[in-house]
């Protein structure tokens, strides 16, 4: 008897002990899951809207690359590789749905059931053990009774009853027996059922995982060398742009004309056309031009120069082209008055150098200096000048 009590108290306190467990335990961490669950959730909305702008601005990128002539092919693949994430991404939100569907939401609403039903089952087990033993315990301190009864004269009086009480005994102590050991099965039971369906809850949310990364596998894996060929070599370009630079390679640059030989303080008309008149520090942005295909003439003011009077130089001269040519300057010129006069006369700015050479009559200067133009109008094609920055006009 003293065993049997043992056990029946071991395997009482296990039924207990599992009945607390997870009112205690298991239904408390189920909840604290379905919390972190949902911060899971948030975790992972918030990671696939910024992977999407992520991959939205690569795809802007790539436009921006499919424009050009030589790496068309490769925003091509930027843009590829933005929709094929885009469409990983959209698979993983659809396997988060059926996470919150089938794991969260299950869960919430299986906790909150079983506590009310784990509360009613356990305070009922609690109950019926109380019944089973205060009635266990009422039939042994009868059973006492009548053997200290049976002890005295009239001990076959009480041998019947002694005898009906310890059948109301033994039945009711395998009663108990039967109710402890039921009791304890059920309430284990109660708690592998619950594990079991925390773990087949998982189960099928981890074969849902596993086919979400299998597809997104696939459609990584299929575009995956097609992208890394596009850039295996950074230094291939297409032929028809290669053929346009070897062109400018290889082509002939062609020089200007020399400038002819004429009179001291001249330069080409068409220089004069291709300056800028803005004023003394403007620049010119065109393109030296070459000197004018034509015959240098003599001009009237071949021998103005060579007298270095300060009051005028003589304008007669046995020159007869001076005569004959209609645009010649007239006699009346001075080189001194020209000269004085400079700050009223209109400059220009060369825009590239000449080198007069051993021609004595023309006029050397670098890119960049001012002339002062002695005569605001061409005669024959030139312009009459004298440096600035020295004077200097033969």
């Amino acid at each position: 008897m003293n065993i049997m009590s043992r056990e029946s108290d071991e395997v009482s306190k296990l039924t207990e002990s599992t009945y607390k467990n997870v009112m205690e335990q298991f239904n408390p961490g189920l909840r604290n899951l379905v919390n972190l669950g949902k911060s899971y959730e948030k975790a992972v909305a918030a990671m696939t809207l910024a992977g999407r702008l992520y991959f939205d601005a690569m795809s802007k990128i790539g436009e921006n690359a499919a424009v050009s002539p030589v790496s068309r092919e490769l925003g091509v693949v930027l843009i590829n590789i933005s929709e094929v994430h885009r469409k990983v991404h959209l698979e993983l939100e659809e396997n988060f749905r059926r996470f919150h569907t089938e794991i969260i939401s299950e869960l919430e609403r299986k906790t909150d059931m079983d506590v009310k039903y784990m509360t009613a089952t356990f305070k009922r087990y609690q109950m019926e053990h109380k019944l089973k033993h205060d009635s266990l315990e009422r039939s042994q301190s009868d059973l006492k009774k009548l053997r200290r009864k049976s002890q005295g004269k009239n001990a076959n009086k009480y041998e019947s009853k002694e005898t009906e009480c310890l059948e109301v005994l033994s039945g009711r102590q395998v009663e108990m027996q039967r109710f402890i050991a039921d009791g304890c099965q059920e309430a284990l039971l109660e708690e592998k059922r619950r594990f079991c369906f925390l773990v087949d809850k998982h189960c099928n949310y981890t074969f849902q995982t596993a086919a979400f990364h299998d597809k997104a596998r696939d459609l990584l894996s299929t575009k995956l060398s097609g992208w890394q060929d596009q850039c295996s070599n950074a230094t291939n370009m297409p032929e028809n742009i290669m053929s346009k630079i070897e062109t400018l390679r290889t082509a002939v640059p062609v020089a200007p004309l020399p400038s002819p030989a004429t009179t001291p303080a001249t330069t080409p008309a068409t220089t004069r056309h291709s300056m800028n008149y803005t004023g003394r520090d403007s620049m010119s942005s065109m393109a030296p031009p070459p000197a004018p295909a034509m015959k240098a003439q003599t001009s009237p003011l071949a021998n103005m120069f060579t007298e270095r009077n300060t009051d005028h130089v003589t304008t007669t001269t046995s020159s007869t082209a001076a005569v004959e040519d209609n645009s010649a300057i007239p006699r009346s010129v001075s080189v001194s008055s020209g000269l004085n006069n400079a700050a009223k006369k209109p400059r220009v700015r060369t825009i590239f150098p000449h080198a007069a050479g051993d021609n004595a009559t023309l006029l050397s200067f670098e890119e960049g200096e001012t002339i002062v133009l002695l005569i605001p109008d061409e005669r024959d094609g030139w312009m009459y000048g004298a440096l600035e920055k020295s004077g200097k006009y033969v």
